[in-house]
C-alpha cells in the first residue's frame, strides 16, 4: 500500500470517525472503499458513453429487428 496524506473538513472528519467506530473499521479503510468505488462508477461511466456514442451509428437495413428480433434471429439459426 502507498501511504497518502489528505485534508478533511472538521465534519468530514468528525463524521468519517463516528462512522467508521460504528462499522468497527479503521477510517483508512473507508477511505480506500469510497475510493474504489468512485473508481469502479466511473469505468461505468465510461463504458455507457462508449455504448450510447455508437448507438445509431450502424444500420442494418431491417426497420422491425427490435420488435421482431426473434424472428431474425430463428431465421439466421436455422440456416
Amino acid at each position: 500500500m502507498v501511504r497518502t496524506q489528505i485534508q478533511l473538513t472538521e465534519a468530514q472528519a468528525r463524521a468519517l470517525k463516528e462512522l467508521a467506530t460504528q462499522r468497527g473499521v479503521s477510517m483508512a479503510e473507508l477511505v480506500r472503499e469510497s475510493v474504489e468505488r468512485i473508481l469502479r462508477e466511473s469505468e461505468e461511466d465510461e463504458k455507457w458513453r462508449r455504448a450510447l456514442a455508437l448507438m445509431g451509428r450502424y444500420r442494418e437495413g431491417t426497420p422491425d429487428v427490435s420488435t421482431n428480433h426473434d424472428k431474425y434471429l430463428d431465421e439466421e439459426y436455422l440456416k
